[in-house]
């Protein structure tokens, strides 16, 4: 980057001061971390309901995320407008809920008929406050303190320090509860069927692998004209596999071994007569179990500069292995994994 005008460098050191004093409200947190901390984390593993998130304004919208990023996460949880809840929402709060509340300054007048209500259900309240003192503090079983020395807007009006600080707390102990619900990649998966993350999290390799039927494979005496034949045919995208009497795989040939052979015959250090598909093969073929996820192939192919693989699976309920199919980086492009 050249150097900037003096316009666009007073631009830069605004950013980069937000950022400086946004990072430091984040860090500023740790310490921040209490009781309050660990009793919020075993009540919400306790609660056999939902968790209800509620907040007005910019915190509201750091609670709607909040309450996606437990829903998404292990802990069932929906988000309820303050404003909308003393109309007829308070209803969808049940004995069995728990509340999350979060207000920087802890005085949001929309909280104070949700506070009545579940006070009056015995339900407990987590609060999430900047201030200490406040209103939602006093109402609250369990407090998470997000105070900060000052606000990125130089009027020191705008929420934003504050807001980050709010969101990295929420984000905390939603990744405590991941942990200690034993959150893990294919529970992520299950709640994440849609787009491009559902599809690396849930397409296994079996579900992209070339029909067995179609599969290229020779055995370690055929002939380099049916190796040849086998590659050529439109199923196959210039592979072929070499397995034994027991069907196990001890090599593959690709179109460049085909080449390389070629390029030693026409210099006259091979001749055609008698090679057979052994003489072609390079041992210790790529494979991958069918049960695999299909991100992992393309890990594969990516990290040894290869186009397919074999895929292995095992032969009914018994303990043999075998050849069962192929995947190509194409059919994962189709697939949209990368």
């Amino acid at each position: 980057m050249s150097d900037p005008s003096p316009e666009n460098q007073k631009r830069l050191e605004r950013a980069k001061e937000v950022f400086q004093i946004e990072a430091q409200a984040i860090m500023g947190l740790e310490s921040s971390i209490d009781e309050d901390f660990f009793k919020a984390v075993d009540q919400v593993l306790a609660t056999k309901g939902k968790v209800v998130v509620s907040g007005m304004g910019k915190s509201g919208i750091i609670g709607k995320k909040m309450s996606a990023t437990l829903s998404s996460t292990g802990t069932p949880s929906f988000f309820l407008h303050p404003a909308e809840a003393s109309h007829g929402d308070l209803g969808v709060i049940s004995e069995d809920d728990l509340v999350i509340a979060v207000s920087y300054g802890g005085g949001s007048d929309e909280l104070n008929p949700l506070f009545k209500h579940i006070k009056r259900l015995g339900v407990k309240l987590i609060g999430i406050t900047g201030n200490s003192s406040s209103s939602l503090a006093k109402a609250s079983d369990f407090i998470l303190k997000v105070p900060i020395s000052k606000e990125a807007c130089p009027l020191n009006l705008a929420p934003t320090a504050s807001s980050t600080a709010t969101l990295a707390m929420c984000d905390a102990l939603s990744m405590v509860l991941l942990d200690e619900r034993g959150f893990k990649e294919n529970d992520f998966a299950t709640f994440h069927p849609g787009g491009s993350l559902g599809r690396k999290l849930l397409t296994r390799v079996k579900d992209l692998v070339t029909d067995e039927k179609t599969l290229p494979l020779v055995s370690l005496n055929d002939s380099a004209k049916k190796v040849i034949e086998m590659m050529t045919t439109k199923e196959v995208r210039g592979v072929c596999g070499v397995i034994d009497q027991n069907e196990e795989l001890k090599g593959v040939i690709t179109d460049g071994d085909v080449r390389r052979w070629l390029g030693r015959f026409f210099s006259g250090q091979e001749k055609v007569e008698g090679v057979i598909a052994k003489d072609l093969m390079s041992l210790n073929p790529k494979c991958i179990n069918e049960n695999e996820l299909a991100g992992k192939a393309l890990y594969l192919m990516e990290q040894f500069s290869i186009s397919s693989l074999f895929v292995i699976g095992r032969v009914d309920s018994s303990d043999k292995i075998k050849t069962v199919g192929l995947i190509h980086i194409q059919d994962l492009l189709e697939a949209k994994i990368k």
